[in-house]
């Protein structure tokens, strides 16, 4: 189920254009999966015997992408996402799903399933795969809602477990309780979801305690109460839209579904066209950059290199007087926000190069416009480095929803379930990489040339204003092609 819709562009263009747009992206997806180099390069953590040397992966992604930014000049010379018609479903249909009793009942999941992991944190075993919360955070929540967003909309803005309390306590109270909420700033924009979204990395990449169930519960209580605290003061669904991170997250992801809510309505529009209408907001290029470089420093941790660079910088930690805890925090963060860093400096790199093409754009106002073209990127990233710990790990729920606490029960009757590793093989999970790399570079090239279209006028100069992106992009795919071969390392 999609969020409502913040749409700032009016005009729907005409059907001939409609018709064009799935042909472009067929002919460069066509030409993209002829070399399936490009989409190994980017699988961070995926195939390690490389069939061929690496510097002929190397080679190979950057011809791809050069003969996809040619097609997309060559064929596309219009603006075909920005403004796109879109389709309503039967009202019925959205009247249905978009009902009160849909969204409280939802609404009431979520908060059950919230106090069920925190519950289960502090309660519950201390071993990490007898206790449902840390499969619960780090695969059901982090990773499961993400293909859910892309496929069927913004389904967490119904399960979000903080935005279902904060509107339920707003309603019990009532208006005469509550004071009006306070003018949210225009300079905030969404660095409180980047903020916490780093935070979140954090406690998975960093923490040396991130996957003790007390450990997450706590992370889980001080964020609700951050959350809610700010909810009471700029309103819950400003707060929500713009500043609690998981909402703006699942948000972003999902407005590459061809799915969106507009009020009580569903509508069905083409692919990535929801980007466009993603407001200008301060903080949007460090919260992608974090969704990237968070992905990133994950698969680079895992390699020998970091463990070596590791090793002698909490030594010298370690000798300054810092224990040994502490210093393995203070390296994963320091590499972590390396990481985010590196990602930001190729991004503002690219648009250092479109700010030259004229027509008085700043390079700061370019950054902001072409941000949502990372977003495809950051799913690809995401999609390929963390598909088997979805796919398998994910099957352990069967057995922890019955004994969530790990005390040996048995509610659903499930919890002798196993993993079965076997049931989908390594080349499966190789082709799966394949699919979600392609599709997110030729998405995200697409959606900045698009971009770039309506802000330039002329194909011309939407052309020479994306040479800098096209550079990023074989930045991302070599940086992406090295973190491949240091987990190959690992």
């Amino acid at each position: 189920m999609p969020a409502v819709d913040d749409r700032t562009t009016a005009g729907a263009r005409s059907r001939p254009r409609t018709r064009l747009l799935p042909a472009i992206v067929a002919t460069i997806l066509a030409g993209s999966l002829a070399n399936p180099a490009f989409a190994d390069a980017h699988g961070l953590i995926g195939r390690t015997d490389l069939p061929i040397p690496a510097w002929l992966f190397g080679w190979g992604a950057s011809v791809v992408l050069v003969v996809s930014f040619v097609a997309l000049g060559a064929l596309w010379k219009r603006p075909l996402l920005q403004g796109a018609p879109t389709r309503p479903l039967p009202r019925r249909v959205g009247r249905a799903l978009t009902s009160p009793v849909v969204e409280l009942a939802c609404g009431a999941i979520g908060a059950a399933l919230l106090a069920l992991v925190v519950y289960a944190g502090f309660a519950g075993a201390v071993r990490v795969d007898e206790n449902i919360t840390p499969t619960f955070v780090y695969v059901v929540f982090w990773l499961g809602f993400v293909p859910l967003s892309v496929v069927f909309g913004d389904v967490f803005a119904l399960f979000n477990p903080w935005r279902a309390v904060g509107r339920g306590v707003a309603r019990i109270a009532g208006p005469l309780a509550i004071p009006p909420p306070l003018r949210y700033p225009s300079w905030l924009g969404r660095w409180p979801a980047a903020i916490g979204l780093l935070g979140f990395a954090w406690l998975e990449l960093a923490s040396t305690r991130g996957d003790r169930p007390a450990s997450i519960a706590l992370a889980i209580i001080a964020y609700s109460a951050i959350t809610w605290t700010a909810m009471f003061l700029f309103g819950v669904e400003r707060w929500a839209r713009d500043g609690e991170a998981f909402s703006v997250y699942f948000n972003l992801l999902s407005r590459l579904s061809i799915i969106e809510r507009r009020g009580r309505a569903i509508r069905i529009r083409p692919p990535l066209s929801g980007l466009t209408t993603l407001k200008q907001s301060p903080g949007t290029v460090a919260l992608v950059a974090v969704m990237i470089g968070s992905v990133s420093f994950d698969g680079f941790s895992i390699g020998q290199r970091w463990q070596v660079i590791l090793r002698e910088f909490t030594d010298g930690l370690r000798s300054a007087g810092m224990s040994s805890s502490q210093a393995l925090e203070s390296g994963h963060g320091l590499g972590l926000l390396i990481s985010v860093l590196l990602v930001f400096v190729f991004y503002r790199t690219a648009i250092g190069a479109a700010s030259r093409v004229g027509g008085g754009h700043s390079p700061a106002g370019l950054a902001v416009v072409f941000a949502p073209s990372l977003v495809p990127i950051a799913l690809a990233y995401v999609g390929a480095h963390y598909v088997s710990l979805l796919l398998l790990q994910g099957q352990a729920m069967g057995a922890l929803a019955s004994d969530p606490l790990g005390e040996g029960a048995n509610i659903f009757g499930t919890a002798a379930w196993t993993i079965d590793y076997a049931w989908i093989s390594a080349n499966a999970f190789w082709y799966i990489q394949v699919a979600m790399i392609v599709a997110g570079h030729v998405g995200a090239l697409a959606l900045a040339h698009d971009r770039a279209l309506v802000l330039f006028g002329s194909a011309r100069a939407a052309l020479r204003s994306q040479y800098g992106m096209l550079g990023a992009m074989i930045g991302f795919t070599c940086l992406a092609l090295w973190l491949l071969s240091e987990a190959g390392k690992g």
